[in-house]
């Protein structure tokens, strides 16, 4: 039986994205760092409850601990990459459109389909 091996590389947008990333409350770093390694090794579809589509390519991690829960927004590009490209803290059950609209626009970009 023959195994393909295929490793992701998880790129941010701007560094600000990873800043923000790293002020998370410690038990949603930790489970953010988590599953990106997983990610890493099993490719950014990781399924529920981990992970979730959302519209046109984007993705969402899903973050949930006794701090809070926490959404960090993805999208994937060739050579096996995922670009992280927002995160926020939820503050409600419905992902905000401000927070998506911030997503969609940063996924475009790097896509250059803008």
């Amino acid at each position: 039986m023959l195994y393909l091996y295929m490793s992701f590389e998880i790129i941010y947008f701007n560094s600000v994205v990873e800043k923000n990333i790293l002020k998370l409350p410690y038990d949603l770093l930790a489970r953010y760092l988590r599953l990106t390694d997983l990610m890493i090794e099993f490719g950014p579809n990781l399924g529920m409850p981990h992970t979730k589509a959302m519209k046109d390519g984007l993705f969402e991690l899903r973050l949930k601990s006794k701090e809070g829960i926490a959404r960090v927004l993805y999208c994937t590009i060739v050579k096996s990459r995922v670009v992280i490209l927002h995160s926020f803290m939820k503050k409600s059950n419905k992902t905000p459109q401000k927070e998506l609209k911030t997503a969609i626009k940063r996924m475009k970009e790097v896509k250059n389909e803008s």
